[in-house]
């Protein structure tokens, strides 16, 4: 049965009876599986950890888990502490007083050079353990390690590999069990022919199994099956792994090989592998997935990209845009912002800036005046599934299809994961010609100081209609309106516009609210659609227009003070 679309924003308030309780459902740390002690230092790589920090020379490190590792974090940080303790050098000089004294003076100079106080320098480590990350636990959470002034950042468990702006990183991977027995009969089963050229690739818990597997497979004879690597690139063919020889001269050469994958993968790299490969098979090592007898499940994203690409057609319509900051540490985050903004500045719609966290339906719910989101994050997770949101949620890549005509989308099905490759695109693409912004704000001079007629390209384009509805859409670009008829004429006889504002301007009813003589649509929705424009909106007059001092309006009450542990109301004891 279909669900019905929402004609309005949901009502997300929390009832006064759940005003100071927690309605996120705590994590049950005791039924999460315990390593036993001598698994910790294997699965958490202890002594290769201790070694770059050490020769790092960082004295603050930060320890970044995901939720289903924090039952092992106290042990981790236990096993860091001592082992750093033992590895720390002691400063003294008794080893060279120890040596035999029976060589010249100039035989004791080279050995006194080589001697560098520096390293024998004491240095405590700290070791912090990051309570929670601000976005993904994919990606690096370098807001919470400046909390605690890090000078490296040790992520656990898999991660997107999206180069970080400023902290180095240690990366664990914390490697998963593996038995290799019903992989290999799945992957004689998926492929009988053994000449057929055959990318094997996994999940990064499980990419240490990769080389035992190939070669267990060159022994049952496969002659043409390449083993992937870890790579730090998510922009490579095959994100953060490497690639055969003949797909590094040609990508097209991508196109005759099939995938065994390992593990199921994120939705993003699925989407961006099935656009580039012949066919992925997957064999899933989920246990409540994994059927008996062993099989790899042949991949389709036909399904995916087919809602994908009916999210952003129905937004080509949209006039406001929100841009969601999903992240604060990958590498160049600033620069899509700047293009995406200039993108959507240049198809005349407008565009509000959002930095919310972790993105849930609650908090973009509560700009209904937004029609469309584009989140910046990293590459992973970027794709939203915007099923339970109240607006529709594309990535920057979908963005640029969507600002287009219908008789200029086109889209092939490739996809492209990680902004980076966006902004690639455009250092090597030449200077726009007809497109540009540069270009839209030249054409709008022209208009305005040719003959005068400003709207003449506005009223002779052709009519845009909402796919989903069909209703015709009059307010599809709002900002190619910015300039009123007032200004226009003014520009036109060469007269000196008054300077701009940064104060909100209330005009009359019918007329268009703006900020700083440019239209505004958030302000117009505040001041006709919003119920409660902000505190102090309802004091001293009621709706009705009557004073407040005949009891109609709200009153102010004093209301509940205290520590959140106990709040007490008015002179009230009563802890809450």
């Amino acid at each position: 049965m279909a669900v019905p679309a929402l004609d309005t924003a949901p009502i997300l308030s929390t009832p006064d009876t759940h005003v100071f309780e927690d309605p996120t459902s705590p994590v049950d740390v005791s039924s999460l599986p315990r390593l036993a002690d001598e698994q910790i230092g294997l699965t958490y790589e202890i002594d290769r950890t201790v070694n770059e920090i050490r020769n790092g020379r960082w004295g603050r490190i930060a320890l970044q888990f995901p939720d289903h590792m924090l039952v092992d974090a106290p042990r981790v940080y236990e096993s860091l502490s001592r082992r750093l303790r033992h590895a720390r050098p002691h400063r003294n000089l008794s080893s060279i007083r120890s040596q035999p004294q029976n060589g010249t003076e100039e035989d004791l100079v080279p050995r006194l050079e080589n001697t560098s106080l520096a390293d024998d320098e004491q240095v405590e480590e700290k070791l912090f353990i990051l309570a929670d990350t601000s976005y993904g636990a994919c990606c690096v959470d370098e807001v919470a390690a400046e909390h605690v002034d890090a000078d490296v950042l040790v992520h656990y468990g898999r991660s997107c590999l999206s180069p970080p702006s400023r902290l180095p990183v240690i990366y664990v991977f914390t490697t998963k069990p593996l038995d290799l027995d019903p992989v290999l009969e799945a992957f004689r089963k998926t492929y009988p022919n053994k000449d057929k050229k055959i990318i094997l690739m996994a999940d990064i818990p499980y990419c240490h199994h990769v080389n035992p597997l190939l070669e267990r497979l060159r022994r049952d004879g496969y002659t043409d099956v390449y083993p992937t690597n870890i790579v730090h690139n998510p922009l490579s063919p095959l994100p953060n792994r490497t690639v055969p020889a003949d797909v590094a001269d040609s990508k097209e050469e991508l196109r005759n090989y099939q995938l065994f994958h390992v593990s199921e993968p994120p939705t993003s790299l699925l989407l961006t592998l099935s656009s580039r490969v012949d066919a992925i098979h997957i064999y899933p090592t989920d246990a409540d997935h994994t059927p008996t007898p062993p099989a790899a499940i042949l991949a389709s994203s036909a399904m995916s990209l087919r809602r994908r690409y009916a999210l952003l057609t129905s937004l080509s319509t949209v006039s406001v845009f929100g841009i969601l900051i999903n992240t604060l540490s990958v590498k160049n985050y600033m620069h899509i912002l700047d293009h995406v903004k200039q993108e959507i500045a240049a198809a005349g719609k407008k565009s509000y800036t959002f930095v919310v966290g972790k993105v849930n339906a609650a908090k973009v719910a509560n700009f209904s005046e937004v029609g469309g989101w584009v989140v910046i994050g990293c590459w992973e997770s970027s794709l939203i599934d915007s099923k339970d949101f109240w607006k529709p949620i594309i990535t920057p890549f979908e963005l640029s299809l969507a600002l287009k005509g219908d008789a200029e989308r086109v889209w092939t099905g490739e996809w492209t994961s990680h902004f980076q490759a966006i902004l690639e695109k455009k250092e090597s693409e030449p200077e726009p010609s007809s497109n540009g912004v540069r270009v839209e704000e030249s054409q709008a001079k022209d208009h305005v100081h040719s003959d005068g007629d400003y709207d003449s390209e506005e009223e002779s384009a052709p009519p845009e209609f909402d796919l989903r509805t069909g209703r015709y859409v009059s307010h599809s670009r709002p900002m190619r309106t910015s300039i009123t008829q007032n200004q226009k004429q003014k520009q036109i006889e060469g007269e000196q516009t008054a300077p701009q504002s940064n104060s909100l301007i209330k005009r009359a009813n019918g007329d268009l609210a703006q900020v700083g003589g440019v239209v505004s649509p958030g302000a117009e929705f505040l001041r006709s659609q919003r119920a409660w424009q902000g505190l102090g909106s309802d004091f001293g007059t009621s709706q009705n227009g009557e004073d407040a001092a005949n009891g109609t309006a709200a009153r102010i009450e004093e209301g509940r003070s205290g520590i959140a542990s106990g709040y007490v109301v008015g002179d009230n004891t009563t802890r809450r």
